[in-house]
């Protein structure tokens, strides 16, 4: 590759779907969820430090964060670490990050990630990646990664792409669509010409800015003022200012949706968005009966389950089948391992009785 990309990671969620071990103070990217040593941001990072230098990452979070993120990453300036003030979905997310580096370098390329995902073969993504960027140079081409679904999942959105193959290793997307159900889920699988949303995305700095402009202008009005502020002590006060004028919309809804400049690369490299307890249950080792178990635990005619706690009391399971059994600090949940979408009402319920739960 001829030049380096800039690496934007997003790291600002709560990750409340992995609630009572991902809390607000100290959510899962910030957390070595995979045992590994490393936290999922660190891993992140570690992961494109292989196309990129120090220099050249950018962390949006949230302000909260700022500490967590400069601890976990020390090689980073304070500059990159970019603070936002509330949560605002991924356009001005990606918009704060987009039109700052603009400012610092008008030919960038930059790939945005997500801080929490799971990549098992790395040099296949990384081929992937740097195959996005130099597709991304061309004609204002606005990149995203799909990842070849191996079943029929519910919880991630899907992107439908043209069967033609562009010579740059592209195919022009025709469709997206949000977390169907299970039938229609079925029915992308079998039909081949459909691919998991990864939400990592390559763009030229100066093809997306020009996106915004076309597709979302209040928003490109918004951070086209910031140009008087990036890099100076007012950049705060300014940012502060901005969150509270833009819409909270998705990079997804607002742009890629609408643009007739997408493309998807196809990506076949152990992929997971780690987005919930299942998912990570998957990844895990298990015993004979399909339990994952990170505890001094006792398990009779218990299966498919996971059990994790972070303190070395015995923890005794019966009977139980596809349940999750976790203890983080001062929260017990014992829920079903597949019922990510109550997590919800529990972490609500949890914030009644006092924000020490949350």
């Amino acid at each position: 590759m001829q030049e380096k990309p800039y690496i934007v990671i997003m790291a600002g969620g709560i990750g409340s779907r992995f609630w009572p071990y991902s809390r607000n103070h100290k959510p899962k990217q910030f957390l070595d969820v995979l045992g590994t040593g490393r936290t999922l941001l660190q891993s992140t990072y570690d992961r494109f430090r292989i196309i990129a230098d120090p220099e050249q990452f950018l962390v949006v979070t949230s302000q909260g964060y700022f500490d967590l993120v400069s601890e976990q990453l020390p090689d980073l300036k304070p500059e990159q670490i970019l603070t936002e003030p509330l949560r605002k979905n991924t356009a001005a997310c990606i918009a704060y990050a987009v039109f700052r580096i603009h400012q610092l370098d008008p030919d960038a390329s930059l790939v945005v990630t997500p801080a929490d995902h799971l990549i098992l073969q790395e040099q296949k993504f990384i081929d992937t990646i740097q195959k996005a960027v130099k597709a991304s140079k061309s004609d204002k081409k606005l990149i995203t990664i799909g990842i070849q679904p191996n079943r029929p999942e519910t919880g991630y959105g899907y992107i439908q792409f043209h069967e033609k193959e562009e010579a740059d290793g592209t195919k022009k997307v025709k469709t997206f669509t949000e977390k169907p159900n299970l039938k229609l889920a079925k029915t992308f699988l079998e039909s081949g010409d459909f691919v998991w949303n990864s939400g990592m995305f390559v763009w030229k700095a100066k093809s997306l800015l020009h996106a915004f402009h076309k597709y979302l202008p209040d928003v490109a009005e918004v951070f086209e003022e910031g140009k008087n502020h990036f890099g100076k002590e007012s950049e705060g006060d300014f940012i502060n200012r901005a969150y509270t004028q833009v819409k909270n919309i998705s990079i997804d809804y607002g742009i890629m949706e609408k643009s007739d400049k997408v493309y998807v690369i196809l990506g076949d490299f152990g992929w997971s968005d780690l987005g919930s307890w299942l998912s990570l249950h998957e990844l895990k080792e298990k015993d004979e009966y399909n339990n994952a178990v990170e505890a001094n635990a006792l398990l009779f005619e218990t299966t498919n389950s996971y059990i994790k706690t972070d303190s070395d009391k015995l923890v005794v399971v019966q009977g139980l089948d596809n349940y999750l059994v976790n203890e983080s600090e001062n929260v017990l949940l014992i829920c079903k391992l597949d019922g990510e979408e109550k997590f919800r009402e529990f972490v609500a319920g949890a914030k009644k009785k006092g924000e020490d739960f949350v």
